[in-house]
C-alpha cells in the first residue's frame, strides 16, 4: 500500500549513484518540444481535475502569497538553499503551456522538466509518482483549460555546488524514487484504499511526517512517525499511542477540516497551510478514508516520549499570585524568570492559568500536543512565528515574537525561558529549550548533514584535483628522466 520506498541495489550500482549525486556527474537528457494542448474537454473533467489539485495542495508551494494562482515565486526554504516554486499556469512563455500530457506526466512521476532538466524533491514527485494514468489526464486537462495563464517569470532556484547540479538528481532517483503507480491492497476495504490514495499518493502526507535519511530520502522503517521540517516539526501520525492512537475519528477530522482538536492540538506553520489550502476543501468522506487509512499503518513509538500521550500532559497553573506587585511599571528590563514573561506575553490570551480562551480560539495550553510532546521544536517555532490560518470558518491568528510583526521582539534567551516554564506547568516537563535551540529555529531549523558537508565537498574536490595534477606532474617527470638516462 506504499507509494514510495528505498530500493535495494547491486553495492557497485549504489557506490556510482551517491558519486553522481555528491559529485555531480553528468548524464544526457534530450529536451522534447512540445505541442499545443488538445481541445477543449468539458467541464466535469475539468472540475475533477480541480479537485485533484487541491487534494495534491498544488497551491501551497506554486501561489505566492498575494500571486495569481499557480504563477510560482513562493521560496522553499529547503536544508540546501532556497528552492523557487515554478509557474505552472498553462502561460506558453513562462509556465506549462507548450507541455504535452506525456511531458507533464513524467514531471509530475518522475521530477523530469520537459527541457530535460531534474527538478529538486522538494516537490514531492516521489509521492506524486503513484498518482493514477486517469488522474493525471484530469489534472493536465485542469491545469492547460482550467487555470488563468499568467506570463511571469519567476526567480530562479540557485543551490549551492554541487547541489547546483541538478543531473545529480538522477542519481538520487535511481536510489529513492519508486516509479509505480498506486496498487490497491486486496486485503483492505475499499474506504481504506481510497484513505491509501490520498494520503500516500495526493496529499504526500509521508514527505514531511516521515524522517529522512543522510541524503534525504524517507526512511522506511519509521513511515509516518514524525519528522523535523525546519524549525517545525511534524508529529508521529502512525496509530501508536504516542502517534494519533488517542485521537479520535472525529477528532482527527475536525483537526483536518478546521486545523483545531480542542484538547488535542492546533496546526500551526506548513499543517496550517494544508489545511486552509487543502484538507478543508476535501469531501468529508475522503477526510474519513484518510482517517480509516492511518488507523491501518504501522505503530510506530515516539523517540524519548513520555509516559502519558502528549494531548494528556499538563494541568491549569498561575504564577500569578506570587508575582502580582514584584514589579513596577517601568521595570520591564525585570522581566527575566519565565513565569513573569509568561504573565507579561502570553497570559492576555491564553490565561493565566494556560487554560486558553473559553472558546478555545486562543487554545488551552496543557492537553496540547505543541507542548506534551518529547519534541517542543513546534512550541519554539510558534512563538517565533505565529499561527495565521483561515479554516472552518474561523481565521486563527497569534502574533510572532521574532521582530518581524507589530508585537515585540523576544530575545532568544526569553522564548526559551517563557518555553522551559510552559513545558515545566503545562506540558512534558522533561523537555528543556536553550537560547542555542531557539537561534537555531530562528535561523530556519537545524541543517542536515548533507548540508554541513556542502563546503567541505567543494575543498575536497579541490585538494583531489590538486592531488591528481599533483600525481600528473611527478609521473610525467619521471618519466621524461627515464627517457634521458637511456644511452
Amino acid at each position: 500500500m506504499r507509494t514510495h520506498t528505498t530500493w535495494p541495489l547491486r553495492s557497485a550500482r549504489r557506490a556510482t549513484a551517491i558519486a553522481a549525486l555528491v559529485l555531480g556527474m553528468p548524464a544526457a537528457v534530450a529536451a522534447q518540444p512540445a505541442p499545443a494542448p488538445g481541445a477543449p474537454a468539458d467541464a466535469a473533467l475539468i472540475e475533477r481535475g480541480r479537485y485533484l489539485a487541491v487534494a495534491a495542495d498544488c497551491t501551497a508551494c506554486h501561489t505566492a502569497k498575494g500571486g495569481k494562482p499557480y504563477a510560482g515565486g513562493y521560496s522553499v526554504e529547503s536544508p540546501l538553499g532556497t528552492i523557487y516554486a515554478t509557474n505552472i499556469t498553462p502561460s506558453k512563455t513562462a509556465g506549462i503551456g507548450n507541455y504535452t500530457e506525456a511531458q507533464f506526466a513524467r514531471a509530475l512521476r518522475q521530477g523530469i522538466r520537459a527541457d530535460g532538466a531534474h527538478l529538486y524533491p522538494a516537490m514531492p514527485y516521489t509521492a506524486y509518482t503513484a498518482i493514477s494514468d486517469e488522474d493525471v489526464h484530469a489534472l493536465y486537462v485542469y491545469f492547460m483549460q482550467g487555470v488563468e495563464p499568467v506570463d511571469t517569470e519567476v526567480a530562479r532556484t540557485r543551490l549551492p555546488f554541487p547541489f547546483n547540479l541538478r543531473l545529480s538528481m538522477a542519481a538520487w532517483n535511481l536510489l529513492f524514487l519508486k516509479d509505480e503507480r498506486f496498487q490497491p491492497d486486496a486485503g483492505a476495504s475499499e474506504e481504506v484504499n481510497r484513505g491509501a490514495y490520498l494520503a500516500n499518493a495526493l496529499a504526500h502526507c509521508s514527505t514531511c511526517h516521515t524522517p529522512r535519511n543522510a541524503l534525504m530520502a524517507e526512511r522506511e522503517s519509521r513511515f509516518l512517525a514524525g519528522s523535523g521540517l525546519g524549525a517545525w516539526y511534524a508529529p508521529n501520525i502512525t496509530p501508536h499511542a504516542s502517534g494519533i492512537g488517542g485521537w479520535s475519528d472525529e477528532d482527527l477530522v475536525r483537526y483536518l477540516r478546521t486545523g483545531h482538536a480542542a484538547g488535542k492540538g492546533q496546526a500551526a506553520g506548513p499543517m496550517a497551510e494544508a489545511v486552509e489550502n487543502s484538507f478543508q476543501h476535501l469531501r468529508p468522506e475522503d477526510l474519513q478514508a484518510m482517517v480509516a487509512y492511518l488507523r491501518t499503518v504501522r505503530p510506530v513509538a515516539d523517540e524519548g516520549a513520555p509516559a502519558r500521550p502528549a494531548y494528556a500532559q499538563g494541568r491549569a497553573f498561575s504564577s500569578e499570585a506570587e508575582l502580582r506587585g514584584t514589579h513596577g511599571p517601568n521595570e520591564r528590563d525585570s522581566l527575566k524568570t519565565g513565569a513573569a514573561l509568561y504573565s507579561a506575553h502570553c497570559a492576555s490570551c491564553h490565561q493565566a492559568d494556560g487554560s486558553g480562551s473559553a472558546n478555545q480560539r486562543y487554545p488551552s495550553l496543557f492537553h496540547n500536543t505543541a507542548t506534551g510532546g518529547p519534541n517542543p521544536a513546534n512550541l519554539v517555532a510558534v512563538m517565533l512565528y505565529g499561527v495565521e490560518r483561515d479554516a472552518g470558518g474561523e481565521h486563527a491568528l497569534m502574533p510572532r515574537f521574532d521582530g518581524q510583526s507589530y508585537v515585540s521582539a523576544l530575545s532568544d534567551e526569553q522564548i526559551a525561558a517563557i518555553s522551559n516554564y510552559v513545558l515545566a506547568q503545562y506540558g512534558n516537563g522533561a523537555s528543556r529549550v536553550s537560547g542555542r535551540d531557539v537561534a537555531i529555529a530562528r535561523q530556519g531549523g537545524p541543517r542536515p548533514l548533507l548540508a554541513k558537508v556542502q563546503p567541505f565537498i567543494v575543498w575536497t574536490l579541490i585538494g583531489v584535483a590538486i592531488l591528481v595534477v599533483v600525481l600528473a606532474a611527478l609521473l610525467l617527470t619521471r618519466r621524461r628522466r627515464r627517457r634521458s638516462t637511456i644511452p
